[in-house]
């Protein structure tokens, strides 16, 4: 159940949210969100790397590759990813987009589109034309917990987080995704939103660096979405000027990775949040492929969900992750909730004399953690991942049926 809307967030100055039903869920569920400034801003975007991309994808990503590109709003639905739907499903894209610009009196280029919902499936329009009118009316700046509402699938709870900065901007964001989770740029939509006055070209590279040590970093099953989307829009409404791009960084990370975080706990049917630490790489690059491989592995997610220390798939997945590893400087450990060492599984690739109950007791607990030490090096990355359980394979086996 989507948890309370009445929960403490700050707000930036300026923007407005709002989520309605309008219809393209067919259970009555809230579907379509919309986020406003009262002003023009600053943007940037990141999105899915997948050569199959949604047309709202390549609507945004042509919008904001204009010269001096200035958004003022957000159209999000549900029920409909629009993907694989030609240049019908980008000429709909376009008329939603139109529609939010003539409620809120700004050029359809100020308007950016994101959906998502089942491949394939054309965008009724009928439900935008009640729904934009309805959004627009419902506009408030206390709306945000709404909005992030009305953009969940599969998720169980809407994804939403705030920070108020000492130097006087906001930042909030609200984000979805509980499946087809997997790091390259990021499996999910968030729109993330601040008050700050902050250059595009600077705010776009905050944002990918704030991504990186977030968003992609995280995996629920290894498949890579359409429609991955992470918007940013700055409307500079504080008067607070931000110039240092770390500063800028750190205070991105401090609302996508709470965000991020979040959609690994709400994965589907995930019992187990798991940070998995590589160590020892030669280099980051390669600590990045063999924590994601790892992750990503559906018999080490299975024994995650088991709470199984079967540590021979750990070191398997590192072997064909395609890094040059050598197994006889392998070491593994389980970690506490605080990502402490509890219990050496491995060393130089052998198994270690370890209490096999205190292990499943450690891994049948909700939050924990895993740390591979590759012996080649001093690269080092981490993911957060979770467990594969029935409930999963349930989830997906009937999504349309």
């Amino acid at each position: 159940m989507p948890a309370a809307r009445d929960a403490a967030y700050d707000i930036p100055e300026g923007f407005q949210a709002a989520g309605v039903a309008c219809g393209l869920k067919r259970d009555g569920r809230l579907d379509l969100a919309l986020i406003a400034s009262d002003r023009p801003c600053a943007a940037a975007g990141l999105f899915t790397t997948n050569r199959v991309k949604a047309a709202p994808v390549l609507y945004d990503q042509a919008i904001l590759a204009a010269p001096g590109a200035r958004i003022r709003a957000v159209i999000a639905n549900t029920g409909s990813a629009n993907a694989c739907t030609g240049d019908d499903g980008l000429a709909r894209t376009q008329r939603t987009a139109g529609q939010v610009a003539q409620a809120l009196g700004c050029s359809p280029a100020e308007v950016l589109a994101l959906s998502t919902g089942v491949i394939g499936l054309p965008l009724a329009l009928e439900p935008f034309e009640r729904g934009i009118p309805a959004l627009h009316a419902q506009l408030s700046p206390e709306g945000w917990p709404v909005a992030a509402e009305a953009i969940m699938t599969t998720d169980t709870r809407p994804k939403l987080a705030s920070l108020r900065h000492p130097d006087g901007f906001t930042i909030i964001g609200i984000a979805k995704g509980a499946g087809m989770i997997a790091p390259n740029m990021a499996t999910m939509l968030a729109v993330i939103a601040t008050d700050a006055q902050v250059d595009a070209a600077l705010l776009g590279r905050a944002l990918r660096r704030a991504a990186d040590a977030s968003f992609n970093r995280i995996v629920v099953d290894g498949d890579m979405s359409t429609n991955d989307s992470l918007i940013a829009l700055a409307n500079g409404a504080s008067g607070v000027a931000v110039t240092d791009e770390d500063a800028l960084v750190e205070a991105l990370a401090a609302v996508c990775v709470p965000l991020a975080q979040a959609i690994v706990r709400d994965g589907e049917g995930a019992t187990k949040f798991v940070t998995l630490h590589v160590t020892g790489a030669a280099d980051e690059a390669s600590a990045v492929q063999v924590a994601r491989t790892i992750a990503s592995s559906a018999l080490v997610k299975t024994a995650f969900y088991g709470a199984d220390p079967n540590w021979g798939r750990i070191l398997c997945a590192a072997g064909y992750s395609g890094v040059d590893v050598r197994p006889d400087r392998m070491a593994l450990w389980l970690l506490d909730s605080a990502q402490q060492p509890m219990i050496q599984l491995v060393a130089g690739g052998q198994p270690e004399d370890y209490d096999e109950s205190a292990a499943i007791a450690l891994m049948q607990g909700p939050a924990w953690g895993m740390r591979l030490d590759l012996g080649r090096g001093a690269a080092s990355t981490w993911v957060w991942t979770c467990d594969l359980s029935h409930e999963y394979v349930s989830i997906n086996g009937h999504y349309r049926t």
